[in-house]
């Protein structure tokens, strides 16, 4: 039996006595040292954590004689030491919770005894959207309207607060919550009290946001996973986690003069994602590693989900310390350098670590790019942009003249009309956005405007960004240009855009028109900026002002001019893009630590608007039962201790027949409620006017909205309806066109389940639980995909809903399914890992077609959940037995 003792260390940090786990001990034949460095931290969690029962011997050699390749998929338990939250997915949280406790004392148990067991911070900056802009009182307005919009959730985030213990919560209009958590709340090198005693241990982080991963930047290893999985480790459980393969990516060289953190992460995205790093850990180590400041990293780390990746990570070295002094925290720096030295997490001796693949990533090859229209691993190098939208017109070009405030332009496709400076990638980043301020001065001395018909708008990460813009003395040539600051908050980057100018949305009606956005974002999915605007481009904040005064995304900015200055004469984009040095000093004289000493201080006090809240400790939650904001949720309605073995599926009919890379964006509702639409008829039925709606983030709270928004992007494809696109689906037997919501309705009123059927990377993009809640209140018992995204197939186990996965070669059209089918699903009792189950497919005219499939429940623990019909009752039912 391994004896934990033995390899505890007391060390004295900052005149403290502190205790830790010395990998040194481990580390006969050089072992620790061939081990990649997250694979070091898992190893120490694993060793911290051990009790010879949940962790065991085995899972402690699992990690000392870690397999590169994995051959095998091997489960280990893992105990984050912090939860991260926004308040999208921070609703559901506390309302499930709620109704928890409520279910709690139903069975005649304390609801006091359900807390989060691991400390959670939450960050509400997920609803500010954009309806003001343009003007220096655009950011107060968009914080009233946020507010009228919002208080009923915030009410019931502040009840979380003083009702739960370790739980904290961030108030809206102070940044967003991968930026806070970059620039405060992680620690690389955490000190917390075990049983009296002060241990010394690496910052580790789950987050129910799928950017998460941004804080590995500064070698805090973290990730997204779905809300459901966070909820249960919350309440106490592991996080069960099959050992990762880590690819080794060896940077060389130095990044080109007039290349940017964003030109850097799109290029590594598209690179990461042609290899193909789903479900695995990367690592990154090299000379060109010293080249990147910690910004620099976090602007790559952040676009884990992008590239596809668990998390993207630079392991801690000198860089990581002088961000810390920069922000603050000189005695987590120290305390950092001591720890990781002492104990084999320096970033160093890179030649001895064995990982499952190295790649080579050479700096100087990367060029100026973009990323669109639609995905955010799609790169076009600039000189190309022009050229790949002319192709998607298949050069044909559509114009509408319009009269905006007496003037007449004219609006066509390609015409931009978002720029949004905006999203945790890029305004965590000094150099792109002093850099924007810098390209603006130059635009506005040469005498450029942004066009009339582009809304734009800033959004800084957090408060020390407009500090140290402030302190520039140029954020009022961004101003010039209508960038004034409009939020602190994730904004356009999740679809929180705001309506467009309505001259603007009425010509792309009436034309037809394709219209674009550019925003300095992570995402941009089909009809998440707006649904109006179908291609939607990622860049740099610098880019973002450069298109905005070009008004157009097909422009080759080698041998078109941005615009002409009142003279005449035109004005090219190198002619104001501003040089490095010139943005190293501007960043050397406008940023302190003072900086984020002062605005950090106050983070939890929140606005005149968040005091004026009122709320009492109370232990259970008293639901309003007219509101169409929070509502007691059905996931425990007539829950039992007595758990039912899972049967086979009979005679199911299927939903919708999906395509390839079918996004959470495309199935969690998202966005603008439309009113013609189930979500919006219910809450016009509830008294809701149109202008009340909200957002469906907004209304995340509310199962009755969401369940009714679920596959409802307007632009999904469900080729039972096809070439028709949006929420609709066939029912069968009628053969009827429906609502996707109506149909399964009826289905469910004729005791009828159903099934998807999917092509390859089913599930991609944010980590939305609505994605799986909503499945599963539409009735739908399995998912059959051709493979699927990591966070939500958990998701879909996590709320009781069965992933199948064709065998190699296998898919739905070639096995000649049309979707009029009864299927059934044999196999499903006596489950374990990846067991392979018969699919029969009958036709109407009887006919059937057969088929295996593997269950995509990869570990015991999946398994287990999904006996129990998900995560939340299984926690429960260990929580109160």
């Amino acid at each position: 039996m391994f004896n934990k003792k033995e390899f505890i260390k007391e060390e004295t940090f900052l005149n403290q006595k502190v205790l830790f786990v010395n990998l040194k001990k481990l580390n006969s034949d050089a072992k620790i040292e061939k081990l990649p460095f997250t694979i070091r931290i898992l190893l120490e969690n694993l060793l911290r954590n051990f009790d010879g029962n949940i962790v065991n011997n085995d899972h402690i050699e699992y990690l000392l004689n870690y397999d590169p390749l994995c051959k095998e998929k091997i489960e280990i338990p893992y105990f984050p030491s912090r939860i991260l939250m926004q308040d999208f997915t921070g609703v559901p949280f506390v309302v499930d919770l709620a109704a928890m406790r409520d279910a709690a004392k139903e069975l005649g148990k304390n609801p006091e005894t359900i807390n989060p067991v691991v400390p959670v911070d939450l960050i509400i900056d997920h609803s500010v959207q954009i309806d003001y802009f343009g003007t220096k009182d655009s950011l107060n307005l968009n914080v009233k309207k946020e507010y009228e919009r919002n208080s009923e959730r915030y009410q019931v985030l502040k009840w979380a607060q003083v009702s739960f213990n370790n739980f904290s919560v961030i108030p809206p209009n102070n940044g967003i919550c991968h930026q806070v958590n970059l620039e405060y709340l992680s620690k690389p090198i955490r000190l917390s009290k075990t049983n009296g005693e002060l241990f010394a241990f690496p910052d580790t982080v789950i987050g129910t946001d799928s950017h998460t991963p941004m804080v590995n930047g500064i070698g805090v290893l973290s990730w997204g996973v779905g809300g459901i999985e966070a909820e249960a480790v919350m309440l106490g459980q592991p996080y069960y986690m099959s050992i990762p393969q880590v690819i080794g990516i060896n940077l060389i060289g130095k990044v080109n003069p007039g290349v940017t953190a964003t030109d850097l992460v799109l290029n590594i995205t598209e690179f990461l994602r042609k290899y193909g790093v789903v479900e695995k850990f990367v690592e990154f180590f090299g000379e060109g590693m010293k080249e990147l400041s910690v910004p620099d990293r976090a602007t790559i780390s952040n676009m884990s989900p992008e590239n596809g990746s668990t998390v993207t990570y630079f392991p801690m070295d000198e860089k990581t310390a002088e961000y810390l002094v920069l922000t603050n925290r000189e005695n987590e720096a120290k305390i950092m350098i001591n720890y990781t030295k002492q104990n084999l997490l320096f970033a160093e001796n890179w030649d001895n670590v064995i990982y499952s693949n190295v790649l080579e990533f050479d700096l100087s090859n990367v060029n100026p790019s973009i990323a669109g229209p639609s995905r955010p691993h799609d790169k076009i190098f600039l000189s190309d942009v022009k050229n790949k939208f002319m192709n998607i017109l298949n050069g044909k070009k559509k114009k509408v003249e319009i009269t905006l405030r007496g003037e007449k332009l004219t609006i066509e496709d390609g015409s931009i009309v978002i720029a949004a400076i905006t999203s945790c990638t890029n305004t965590s980043n000094p150099k792109v956005m002093l850099g924007a301020v810098l390209l603006a001065k130059k635009a506005v001395e040469y005498g450029l405007q942004v066009k009339p018909f582009v809304k734009a708008s800033l959004a800084p990460g957090s408060k020390v960004v407009t500090d140290y813009l402030k302190k520039s003395g140029l954020l009022p040539y961004l101003e010039a240009l209508k960038f004034h600051i409009t939020a602190y908050g994730c904004t356009t980057c999740i679809g929180n855009s705001g309506p467009l100018i309505k001259e603007v949305e009425d010509a792309i009606d009436t034309g037809g028109l394709t219209v674009a956005s550019v925003l300095s974002g992570n995402r941009n999915f089909e009809a998440r900026i707006h649904n109006k605007v179908r291609t939607n481009f990622l860049a740099s904040p610098i880019l973002v002002v450069a298109y905005a005064i070009a008004g157009r995304i097909d422009i080759n900015f080698e041998d078109e001019p941005l615009g002409y200055d009142p003279n005449g004469r035109p004005v090219f984009l190198q002619d104001i893009w501003p040089s490095n040095e010139e943005i190293d000093n501007l960043i050397s004289q406008v940023i302190t630590s003072n900086d984020y000493k002062k605005e950090y201080k106050k983070v939890f006090e929140g606005d005149i608007n968040w005091q004026n809240l009122r709320v009492k400790f109370s232990s259970t939650f008293q639901w309003n039962e007219n509101s169409t904001y929070i509502k007691k949720p059905p996931y425990f309605d007539n829950f039992t201790l007595a758990v039912d073995e899972p049967s086979d599926i009979k005679n199911a009919r299927i939903l919708l027949l999906l395509g390839d890379s079918v996004t959470t964006d495309h199935i969690s509702p998202a966005g603008a409620i439309r009113k013609d639409y189930p979500a919006g008829k219910y809450l016009k039925e509830n008294g809701v006017t149109v202008d009340k709606f909200n957002t469906y983030g907004s209304r995340r709270g509310n199962h009755e909205v969401m369940i009714r928004g679920t596959f409802g992007n307007v632009r999904i494809k469900n080729k039972l309806v096809a070439p028709k696109e949006g929420s609709f689906t066939i029912k069968f037997p009628e053969n009827k066109e429906m609502f996707i919501y109506d149909a399964a309705m009826k289905y469910m009123e004729e005791n009828i389940p159903l099934v998807v059927f999917a092509g390859k990377e089913y599930g991609t993009g944010s980590s939305r639980d609505w994605a799986a809640k909503g499945t599963v209140l539409l009735g739908i018992k399995a998912i059959i995909a051709e493979s699927f995204e990591r966070i939500h197939r958990s998701n879909l186990i996590g709320m009781g809903v069965l992933p199948i996965q064709f065998l190699p070669g296998d898919n739905y059209e070639k096995l000649g399914i049309k979707g009029d089918e009864t299927i059934s699903i044999i196999g499903i009792n006596n489950l374990y890992p990846q067991k392979k189950v018969k699919i029969v497919a009958e036709k109407p005219d009887k006919n059937r077609i057969e088929f295996e499939c593997v269950v995509r429940l990869d570990t015991e623990i999946e398994v287990k959940y999904f006996k129990h019909g998900g995560i939340l009752p299984y926690v429960l039912r260990k929580f109160i037995n």
